[in-house]
């Protein structure tokens, strides 16, 4: 699946339109997201399309500095969502610091994870890849392989 943005909305509506399609995703543990993208590609804002369209009423910021944040969320599928920043972790390893095993077995997880590419190794092998392209002014690529 591939999808073409123009405005930080669009951005978010892939995000929303991504929610109502996990429902039949077939996951082990925690579903995993996996986020690809240089900086400014609209990984934050896509993240931030999934927490509204899973009723957060939190604000998310990207973790850069403080690696991970949980959400919880109330009347939905998950029990909470993870959302972690890869991009100051120099490898896998680094995520177990944060409890990592845990969360991957709980089914109620929905983690998504900026950077993805450098913790790969620690993805359950069902993640689910999305990367963004940036082309230019407010214009992204998003392409989600289900």
């Amino acid at each position: 699946m591939e999808s073409i943005t123009t405005s930080t909305k669009e951005t978010q509506q892939v995000a929303a339109d991504l929610v109502k399609r996990l429902g039949g995703y077939k996951h082990r543990g925690a579903l995993a997201l996996g986020l690809q993208g240089e900086l400014g590609s609209g990984k934050t804002t896509f993240i931030q399309g999934l927490g509204r369209a899973l009723k957060l009423k939190d604000k998310i910021l990207s973790p850069t500095f403080v690696i991970q944040k949980r959400f919880t969320l109330k009347g939905q599928r998950w029990a909470n969502l993870y959302h972690i920043d890869a991009y100051r972790l120099s490898g896998a390893k680094d995520l177990k610091t944060l409890g990592w095993l845990e969360i991957l077995k709980d089914k109620k997880n929905l983690v998504v994870v900026e950077w993805a590419e450098r913790v790969k190794a620690a993805l359950p092998k069902d993640t689910l890849w999305l990367k963004f392209d940036h082309l230019g002014e407010d214009k992204r690529k998003i392409k989600i392989k289900l």
